[in-house]
């Protein structure tokens, strides 16, 4: 399973009119990505990473409706930004992953107002930006590239977390069939340096550790498995994620994409190894 050419061309599923899409492709000069094509002609700027973080400090002190209307235009500017350097992201990391080229900002970036009917913190706004760009949609299973900005907290992460229960089993009877191909990936030097070994980050909502492989994990092997596996740890894994932890000031100037494309492309392989069975159920 693993190894099999998946890099196809996928229509996003939050794509309202495929004829739309249609209309940008033909627009597409070469080398364009589609975000590009459709802002040819506009007057873009790079993100401006202090408006950003300037407007999510002030949304963490002054969490509240009646704030958040009164500084409505200063959320507008700060989104826009972070949506061009979504945009650059696109483009940097579709030199060596086609299958998100045709995406845009729009299909990757998540809501901003939070969802609080089940939650204990009444807070109505999040107090991050974050983009998900995944081929398949920020929504599927399918694992893809994130970037999260939040001051004091902003990292690069990616992969694919939240699997249900048999796509999880099937990822690690995979890891098992094919053990030295995932070693030979997960122990280089290049991903231990940038994420760690399995299971020793920590990601919490008010602390996320500098690197980490893995959000969450079982106390001991998983029902059905050996628990005298060499390589537990990797079967312990109830995600497949990885984070790098980046300062607030990494994301301005013009070479951030550069080094955020090589970060993303240490963690593809992996990446790519885990999709090649959670594609398989989508």
């Amino acid at each position: 399973m693993y190894g099999h050419n998946r890099d196809k061309f996928f229509y996003h599923s939050s794509c309202k009119q495929n004829k739309t899409l249609l209309v940008i492709l033909q627009q597409q000069k070469k080398g364009e990505t589609p975000f590009e094509a459709t802002n040819r002609n506009k007057k873009t700027s790079k993100m401006d990473t202090k408006l950003i973080m300037t407007f999510l400090r002030n949304i963490a002190a002054h969490n509240d409706r009646p704030w958040f209307q009164e500084h409505k235009k200063d959320y507008q500017a700060a989104l826009a930004s972070y949506e061009q350097g979504v945009g650059e992201a696109i483009k940097a990391i579709s030199h060596f992953d086609s299958s998100i080229a045709y995406l845009t900002p729009k299909d990757c970036m998540y809501r901003f107002y939070r969802d609080i009917r089940f939650s204990t913190d009444k807070s109505p706004y999040k107090r991050h930006f974050g983009a998900y760009i995944s081929a398949k949609g920020k929504k599927s299973l399918h694992g893809g590239y994130y970037i999260h900005m939040e001051p004091g907290k902003c990292f690069l992460g990616g992969g694919v977390y939240w699997l249900p229960t048999n796509i999880l089993t099937a990822c690690r009877n995979e890891i098992m069939a094919n053990e030295k191909d995932w070693l030979k990936i997960v122990t280089s030097g290049e991903f231990v340096h940038n994420f760690g070994y399995p299971n020793e980050g920590t990601w919490e909502e008010d602390k996320v550790s500098d690197k980490g492989f893995g959000m969450t994990a079982l106390k001991t092997a998983p029902k059905g498995f050996p628990r005298d596996y060499k390589y537990l740890d990797y079967l312990r894994m109830k995600d497949y994620s990885c984070w790098h932890a980046v300062p607030d000031d990494f994301f301005e100037g013009n070479e951030w994409t550069k080094e955020a494309a090589r970060i993303f492309k240490v963690m593809k392989p992996m990446m790519d190894f885990v999709n090649a069975v959670v594609d398989d159920y989508e």
